[in-house]
């Protein structure tokens, strides 16, 4: 894969330091040349002096060329164009911008642009750490709108089909912990009172599903 790498700070150096050691043909991007020695003396890709943005040094990167483009530059407008001009004039077909501001990422996603919102996900990940275990939720990957979430099962619950909580495209159980052992569900799983429930969830099915745990207290 040729990739492009637009941006060579801490992200950047390592996505592409990454992707070379994997045998990949990479070239980084950045307007400061002393930026390339977080490559270190391994890097096998080369690497162009330039804006990210411009059209001689996404030429000298061979942009025309390249499978993927990564926009990791410190500017969401830096970020936004040159995921853009890479994926609408190229015609790359793998592109990823990097975006602080998380309102700019929504609007970005709407036009076509995989976006890792690095605020929002790292919010998330801290307040999953601080949180507990019951009712925590963690993004199952960065840029991605599905979530890890941990309900409790309410006392009262006896003998439930743990099958009752998945739900074709919105969710599905991956896990119950029962007296601290977390294991996969085996077909025929049977939910008890205290049980945590462990779901890949939808966000925006994250109302429903809560309900849903809370129902099962009210079933014999």
């Amino acid at each position: 894969m040729h990739a492009i790498i637009a941006g060579c700070g801490r992200v950047g150096a390592q996505v592409a330091t990454a992707l070379a050691a994997d045998g990949h043909d990479v070239v980084v991007i950045d307007k400061n040349p002393q930026a390339f020695a977080r490559l270190g003396a391994d890097f096998t890709g080369s690497t162009v002096t330039g804006i990210v943005f411009d059209q001689g040094a996404l030429d000298a990167a061979k942009v025309r060329k390249a499978q993927a483009f990564v926009a990791v530059t410190s500017g969401d407008n830096s970020n936004i164009v040159a995921a853009r001009t890479a994926k609408e004039r190229y015609g790359v077909d793998r592109v990823v911008a990097r975006i602080y501001d998380p309102r700019r990422a929504e609007i970005f996603e709407r036009m076509n642009v995989e976006v890792v919102a690095s605020a929002r996900w790292t919010a998330e990940r801290l307040l999953g750490a601080v949180q507990p275990e019951a009712g925590r939720l963690a993004p199952l990957a960065m840029g991605t709108d599905v979530v890890l979430a941990t309900f409790e099962v309410p006392d009262g619950t006896h003998g439930i089909g743990a099958d009752r909580l998945t739900r074709p495209g919105h969710s599905v159980l991956a896990g119950i912990t029962r007296a601290g052992n977390t294991v996969v569900p085996p077909p025929g799983a049977l939910l008890e009172g205290g049980d945590l429930v462990h779901l890949s969830v939808d966000r925006a099915s994250l109302d429903a599903v809560r309900a849903s745990v809370a129902a099962l207290g009210g079933e014999h």
